[in-house]
């Protein structure tokens, strides 16, 4: 079955950086493409980086473009969200997923940027 185990999140001020990672298991993890996403609370869950199953295209949504890199490692079965210049914005809860038939939502891993 479908296991997402997302970790790296914490407290970080405006200007700061955190690296996320997704360990995914269940799948053949190479075969798909990747999405992280996040949510705010009280606003609903959405898509802000994918990356195909080889790595070789990335799309980013207009909020986070030229700040986040996502990037996966085939061999680990992880992918991973490089976050800089944070904002107060980017404070909510990050996810990853399968963008294909997406599997059950892990716990996530709490990103607050506060001063």
């Amino acid at each position: 079955q479908v296991q997402l185990v997302e970790s790296g999140g914490g407290l970080v001020q405006p200007g700061g950086s955190l690296r996320l990672s997704c360990a995914a298991s269940g799948r053949i993890f190479s075969a798909n493409a990747m999405g992280w996403y996040r949510q705010a609370p009280g606003k609903e869950r959405e898509l802000v980086a994918d990356i195909t199953s080889g790595g070789g295209y990335t799309n980013y949504a207009d909020s986070v473009k030229g700040r986040f890199t996502i990037s996966r490692d085939n061999v680990k079965n992880t992918v991973y969200l490089q976050m800089n210049s944070l904002k107060l914005e980017d404070t909510a809860v990050y996810y990853c997923n399968f963008m294909r038939r997406p599997g059950p939502w892990g716990q996530g891993t709490q990103v607050t940027v506060s001063s």
